[in-house]
């Protein structure tokens, strides 16, 4: 019996530490502060920036799911050091929502220096929005 218990706290202990292990680098987040609830189904394109060329290079798109987020940008199994672009492709969004804006699209640069996880979200209005390192 005792061999059991342990046993099982072994594959509990281990799945638990599995479920915390971060995959993806990189994730997003919107949230519309002018309704207080999350920018579901914005596209989200991340591209990056060619050191040798200048030229940015579109590496993956995805759409916010229900909750305003994209949680899985960038595999952690590479080096994914250097410069990033996300666009938020908003125009859609605020016509969904038969609301004028001034944004058709959102860009937000930012490096990459390390192997930390990167939180990147904006909180949107249609004139205007704001965006910071999260976590």
């Amino acid at each position: 019996m005792r061999k059991l218990l342990l046993s099982l706290l072994f594959v509990f202990a281990t799945s638990v530490a599995f479920a915390r292990t971060n995959t993806y680098q990189l994730s997003s987040h919107i949230i519309d502060i002018s309704t207080g609830t999350p920018a579901k189904g914005v596209p989200v394109r991340l591209e990056k920036l060619d050191e040798k060329t200048q030229a940015w290079k579109q590496i993956d798109e995805k759409i916010t799911d229900e909750n305003g987020r994209i949680k899985e940008f960038l595999s952690n199994k590479k080096d994914n050091k250097g410069v990033y672009r996300l666009r938020f492709l908003v125009a859609d969004y605020f016509k969904n929502q038969k609301t004028e804006s001034f944004y058709p699209f959102i860009e937000v640069v930012f490096q990459i220096k390390d192997n930390d996880h990167y939180h990147v979200p904006i909180t949107l209005s249609p004139y205007g929005y704001a965006t910071y390192r999260g976590n």
